[in-house]
């Protein structure tokens, strides 16, 4: 890592933007550093766009907007279709610039672009999700029906944990209901993003219809400021996303602001341990913990239900690969930067001095001796406690926290006193307690016998209380109501001797 921090920027790319068609190199003046997270190396520098860039991609957009949105959508569709056979014929080239800079697996970083895919296969058919209603006879003579039109330009901000499936939440569904978008990706894992552009281009878009700008926190001010961006897309953090949420309602754009959360999965003692073990494993450590949708606190009911899934779990642990995602055999990758990896081994120091139980260590791990890489091994804390920072606060690692519960009662309700209530799961092999839970529990997304339940993309993705701000769900048909609007239109075709209207009020 020394070496690499010695390293000369001229000796690396820098990762530009998209407006209007092309790519804009950008400032080198301004620009932050990306980084290869197994190796430790900087890989690449991405150009920060300020309020001129930022304006250049929303003209781009406003002036490629009233065409597209012009074109009839069986048409715009065509366009969504050619873009889903691009994105499959690149699937291994696109995994492969994800694991160079996130650091996530092959395996997962090809199962994210799947997702993302069948995001843009549902907003295929937007021929058949932009039809409205009709009532013939409202009144005698006259119909009433409505439509759905788009909103202008919109911008969508994402984050580095899914720099492939996050922006294919947003982007295709917004252009297929014929708005014209600007999408600013994460500055960890920005080349994605450019990629994705080359490939909406190449599929028949006009240019101007999706554009990028790179950047922090600059560039996301500029665009939520920004007077002619109708509505705003987010995915990150909760203090993140209340900051977007509350600038850009404030100067009038419709806003979806996804946030943090603290995913919760109950065991009950009559479930599959080893089942529920293995698939804890994969929903805890896979992408190194850093997924919004990852299991972050497992509550056991009954201290012999907790007692042998730690004990199975320490198994399992000492199994697990870790080593750069571009290895096939590697089953948990690095994370994302140094100060991303700084921070969650603050966390376990934290869990310590709190009075956790470290059952297994992810800072005593050989993978963080042997690399010059962002890695951290798997951690497993025991008797957290809901009072525990650790316990309260988002981590985003490879980090699980164990709390026993002493009955399915106190476990719910540890889970709905939680401020995030993004998805939460249960096992168990009682349908009765299961429909309980599902019916119960406080979260927007919820699993039974599934740790990570994530809607398919013809469904709508988002959770409940601090873990959403705004009114709409992501992606299937919440999606579609987002980046549209309703109109209702009342129609008379009189005789042209007709009697003119009165003063009171109309009614049928």
């Amino acid at each position: 890592m020394k070496e690499a921090l010695r390293e000369s920027a001229r000796d690396v790319p820098l990762v530009g933007h998209f407006i209007g068609g092309r790519e804009v190199a950008g400032s080198e003046v301004l620009c932050g550093d990306v980084w290869n997270p197994a190796l430790g190396r900087r890989r690449a520098r991405v150009a920060f766009a300020g309020a001129e860039e930022v304006d250049a991609a929303v003209t781009a957009a406003r002036e490629a907007y009233p065409s597209w949105a012009a074109i009839p959508p069986a048409r715009r569709a065509g366009v969504l279709f050619r873009f889903r056979e691009l994105l499959v014929e690149r699937r291994d080239a696109l995994a492969a610039l994800v694991t160079a800079e996130h650091g996530k697996t092959l395996d997962d970083a090809r199962g994210e672009l799947t997702r993302g895919i069948e995001v843009v296969e549902f907003a295929c058919g937007i021929p058949e999700l932009l039809k409205g209603e009709m009532t013939e006879n409202v009144g005698r003579g006259v119909d009433a029906f409505t439509i759905r039109q788009p909103l202008g330009v919109c911008a969508g901000i994402t984050p580095f944990n899914f720099p492939v499936m996050v922006p294919l939440w947003m982007f295709p569904i917004a252009v297929a209901c014929g708005n014209t978008f600007v999408l600013k990706p994460s500055e960890k894992d920005p080349s994605a993003a450019i990629e994705l552009a080359r490939l909406f281009q190449a599929s028949g878009a006009p240019p101007g219809v999706l554009n990028v700008v790179n950047g922090a926190a600059q560039t996301v001010d500029a665009l939520l400021d920004h007077p002619e961006i109708a509505a705003v897309s987010f995915v990150g953090s909760t203090p993140v996303a209340e900051h977007v949420f509350t600038r850009a309602h404030a100067r009038g754009k419709r806003v979806q602001a996804l946030g943090g959360a603290k995913n919760h999965l109950v065991i009950l003692p009559d479930a599959d341990l080893e089942h529920a073990a293995g698939a804890i494993l994969g929903a805890a450590y896979g992408s190194a913990g850093e997924r919004c949708m990852a299991v972050s606190v497992v509550v056991a009911v009954g201290d012999d239900v907790a007692d042998a899934l730690a004990a199975s779990l320490e198994r399992r642990l000492e199994r697990l690969v870790i080593g750069d995602g571009a290895d096939p055999a590697t089953e948990m990758g690095p994370l994302v930067t140094a100060d991303h990896l700084a921070r969650v081994r603050s966390y376990i120091d934290l869990a310590e001095r709190e009075g956790a139980q470290v059952r297994v260590d992810g800072r005593t791990h050989p993978c963080v001796r042997r690399s010059d890489g962002f890695f951290l091994g798997p951690t497993l804390l025991d008797r957290v406690r809901s009072s525990m920072r650790v316990y309260r606060e988002e981590i985003f690692g490879p980090v699980l926290c164990l709390v026993r519960a002493a009955s399915r009662e106190e476990a719910l309700e540890l889970v709905n006193a939680h401020e995030y209530g993004n998805g939460a799961s249960i096992f168990t092999r009682s349908g009765e307690v299961a429909r309980w839970f599902s019916h119960s529990v406080v979260a927007g997304m919820v699993g039974v016998n599934i740790p990570i339940p994530v809607p398919m993309a013809f469904h709508s993705f988002g959770g409940w209380k601090r873990s959403l701000f705004g009114d709409h769900h992501m992606h299937g048909p919440e999606g579609v109501r987002f980046y549209t609007r309703l109109k209702a239109v009342t129609v008379s075709w009189p005789a042209s001797s007709a009697a003119g209207g009165g003063f009171s009020m109309p009614t049928s």
